[in-house]
């Protein structure tokens, strides 16, 4: 087998998904995007348009390299079509595992017969699937953060019946593309981004979902004790998606028994997923886009003598 990937397939446009296709054509990789609904199609390419834009004032890129990597780029809604040509299916549909396992069975007589599988999920475990797949030495996370071109890392993470050759080619191909592999040594949900990530956004929803503090008060406090950081938590949960944020929150906290992340699944879902707010997705999630607030010079700024009356409000009992 050739160990140097040309042709990948990416399973679900959705936030990360549409990221790891945009990135990888960029970076000279035939892709296809697959997604089962036309309107996760149209939004991608909403998306990759912003990416051009992006790409063009953040890494320099040139007209020319933008056309290179949208020529490069396809869209399917048809499954057999999207993955007959992969050297490797990145899998990023929603993190709710019985869509993952259906997906794979539904992929598994479609695929070329060397070609290889990853699944883009950080709180699921490669373990979980690796037999819907039907070819489990072919398989294991690959797993990327949001922000793919300026965050550059990505999670490798092995299951028990991974081969060496699947790592050896994954690994090839993360670096080919940009990133930093990060080797995960045992299983762990969450890897390792998301084991630091996802307990500072929960601890962060679970203050606004008590009362107990507002989203800018946190993201500026958390802004403050980290200084030269772009952005807080809640910058962070509309850059990753509500969707996203919800599922994983819904999926954990139901299989625990978890009061508080139910009541703040809940709370995303009223607030956010009932009223069409996605995100930075959609320009509209706790914060408005493309003008941020916490993206204003002011936001960390020194407050004067006028805000006294407004912190003695809003801290009586």
């Amino acid at each position: 087998m050739n160990n140097s990937i040309q042709n990948l397939t990416v399973l679900g446009a959705g936030v990360l998904g549409g990221q790891i296709a945009w990135h990888s054509a960029y970076k000279g990789k035939q892709v296809v995007v697959y997604d089962l609904f036309d309107e996760g199609l149209e939004r991608c390419k909403i998306a990759h348009q912003q990416y051009a834009a992006i790409y063009q004032k953040d890494l320099g890129a040139t007209d020319e390299q933008i056309e290179q990597t949208r020529a490069r780029l396809r869209y399917s809604t048809d499954l057999a079509d999207a993955v007959g040509a992969a050297d490797l299916v990145i899998e990023a549909v929603p993190e709710i595992p019985e869509i993952k396992s259906q997906v794979y069975r539904d992929m598994a007589p479609l695929l070329p017969a060397e070609c290889l599988i990853a699944t883009n999920s950080s709180t699921l475990l490669p373990s979980q699937f690796a037999e819907d797949t039907g070819r489990p030495a072919d398989y294991c996370a690959l797993h990327f953060a949001n922000l793919i071109w300026s965050i550059n890392l990505a999670e490798i993470m092995a299951h028990a019946g991974t081969g060496e050759h699947t790592l050896r080619s994954i690994t090839r191909f993360a670096i080919e593309i940009g990133m930093i592999p990060v080797p995960v040594r045992k299983p762990q949900n969450g890897y390792v981004i998301n084991s630091l990530l996802v307990p500072l956004l929960s601890a962060a929803q679970t203050l606004v979902t008590n009362g107990v503090a507002t989203p800018e008060t946190v993201d500026r406090t958390y802004m403050v004790m980290n200084r030269g950081a772009s952005m807080g938590p809640f910058g962070v949960i509309d850059v990753v998606g509500m969707k996203t944020v919800y599922d994983i929150t819904q999926y954990w906290g139901s299989l625990n028994q978890d009061e508080q992340a139910l009541k703040n699944a809940d709370y995303i879902k009223r607030h956010f997923l009932d009223q069409g707010k996605l995100g930075l997705q959609t320009g509209s999630g706790y914060y408005q886009y493309p003008n941020p607030a916490y993206a204003d010079p002011g936001f960390l700024v020194e407050p004067g003598l006028e805000v006294i009356d407004e912190i003695v409000r809003l801290t009586l009992p």
